[in-house]
């Protein structure tokens, strides 16, 4: 059991990738559209993409493959020597994907702007929002305390009286300095966009530096500290009279309903919940990066090329058995995460009537730490928020520039050498996140928007990875690590689910 702990850490990369943008960004939109209702879709969007994670790090393996050699032999169109559709598939969604860390950039680049403003603009332009989100969470505390006093026939809180009378004096200070509307912003270079192209030239540089150890490294930590924070928050928020999380909140969050018809976010919720579910939990880029970083780790490189030796079954099924313990240990990383995520956005995003979106999506986000923290909610949050939007970003890019790598080998746009692959991961490397950068400085006002349309991309990629996973079960998985009758069940069951979730997602934005 020790060896095996001592060698976990593909999954961990893969946390460390998953909780970000699909967490922070996603999941809390969600839950400020949904309320609690739509709990079970984001519970069952981190479970059920494990099974075809396995299978396809299995193939990895056993084979010794990389996943975009193994794509390109599952059955269908295809063009000799250039790919077949799923590899076809895969460059529309990595260009989507793209899009999605260019909204992660920005979002460190309002992190950083609220919290370390580089010019006097910036600091009145915070002043002035930070004001007005404060006073919207107090007019929203004092009303939901209302509310549940006269359910319980009690008298108002006095503290939540007292907080709104403070917050109304400082916003009253606020607007007689700046006026009734915020600063202007004179300048196309505001503060987040110039943290933004500082953080992009800083990462770019550590990816052509770095190696696999430091990469996994510091998104551990980046993840630990993060979650640690937010799951210490669901917990404290029970402490709070007008945001504690009630048991009925939980009997609808798992009650397998969809938001009643005209509650306020209905509309939108089941939308933005199935965009959300193509990115929390193994979205469809981790599901083909993670093979990478089973060969990288040296999963497959220890079992070694494969024979008819027992000696080779034995340890392709004993690396087998740490690979699942990894996927494992990473799904309940993320899943703990991702619904401490979702609680946050319901119980006070949702109930403040905030929607965390466009110039205002960091901001809008720091809100769900203001009923514990208080006056320290925003330093404890941007530097989280910081960590976790970072190490995304930090860690898809390295996966992405593997990835990408190998796949123009496989259609035959590269070079297959193994020197030239290298310099091409070296040179993506340092590229891409600098390509990130420039989608976000073209379309800077939405980067929730970035990330939900990745979301969308990778949903609708899933069904096609689990057709993948289901072909390298049943035709090219060696017998003698062959898995059980209840996994293939749960294989089944997970690759039908995704495909329901795809066809969902897909009529709702053709409807």
């Amino acid at each position: 059991m020790l060896g095996i702990l001592a060698r976990l850490g593909p999954g961990l990369i893969i946390a460390g990738s998953i909780v970000g943008s699909g967490e922070l960004i996603g999941t809390t939109k969600t839950g400020a559209e949904a309320g609690f209702w739509l709990l079970w879709l984001i519970v069952l969007g981190c479970v059920i993409k494990v099974f075809v994670q396995v299978e396809l790090g299995r193939d990895a393996v056993v084979r010794g493959k990389t996943t975009m050699d193994a794509l390109s032999e599952v059955p269908g169109p295809r063009i000799a020597g250039h790919g077949n559709w799923l590899l076809w598939y895969f460059f529309i969604m990595f260009f989507a994907s793209l899009g999605q860390l260019g909204g992660i950039i920005g979002g460190v680049g309002q992190a950083m702007a609220i919290s370390v403003p580089l010019t006097e603009e910036g600091r009145a332009y915070n002043a002035y929002m930070n004001n007005e989100r404060q006073l919207e969470v107090a007019q929203a505390e004092l009303k939901l305390v209302k509310e549940r006093d006269a359910a319980a026939g009690t008298t108002v809180d006095s503290d939540a009286q007292r907080r709104l009378v403070a917050t109304i004096a400082r916003h009253d200070e606020v607007h007689q300095r700046y006026g009734d509307s915020p600063p202007t912003l004179t300048t196309y270079w505001t503060d987040d966009r110039l943290w933004a192209v500082l953080i992009a030239v800083v990462t770019a540089v550590l990816l052509v530096v770095g190696r696999y150890a430091l990469i996994e490294k510091v998104t551990t930590a980046m993840v630990a500290l993060f979650t640690l924070m937010t799951v210490g928050t669901v917990i404290l928020l029970q402490s709070t009279f007008a945001w504690s999380i009630q048991w009925q909140d939980l009997v609808n969050g798992f009650s397998f309903r969809l938001p009643p018809e005209g509650e306020r976010g209905s509309s939108t919720a089941l939308a933005t919940a199935l965009k959300t579910f193509g990115i929390i939990g193994v979205g469809a880029t981790e599901l083909i990066s993670y093979p990478y970083w089973c060969i990288e780790k040296g999963y497959a490189r220890a079992t070694g090329p494969r024979d008819e030796s027992p000696g080779w079954a034995e340890r392709a099924r004993g690396w087998m058995r740490v690979m699942r313990w990894d996927a494992w240990a990473s799904m309940i990383v993320y899943t703990i995460a991702t619904v401490a995520f979702y609680l946050l956005g319901a119980a006070v995003l949702f109930r403040a009537n905030l929607n965390p979106g466009k110039e205002q999506l960091i901001r809008t986000l720091n809100v769900m730490y203001q009923p514990v923290f208080g006056a320290w909610a925003q330093l404890l949050f941007l530097v989280g928020a910081f960590a976790v939007l970072y190490s995304t970003y930090f860690v898809a890019n390295a996966g992405h520039a593997r990835v990408f790598s190998d796949a123009l080998r496989v259609v035959g746009l590269a070079s297959k050498s193994d020197e030239d692959t290298r310099r091409r991961v070296t040179i993506l490397s340092g590229g891409l996140p600098l390509f990130c950068l420039l989608l976000y400085l073209v379309w800077p006002k939405e980067p929730d928007k970035l990330v939900l349309i990745s979301g969308m991309m990778q949903a609708l990629m899933l069904p096609m990875l689990s057709a993948a996973a289901l072909y390298f079960r049943y035709a090219r998985c060696d017998e003698r690590v062959r898995p059980g009758p209840l996994w293939d069940v749960f294989l089944w069951i997970s690759s039908i689910g995704m495909l329901i979730a795809a066809a969902c997602l897909l009529y709702s934005q053709l409807k």
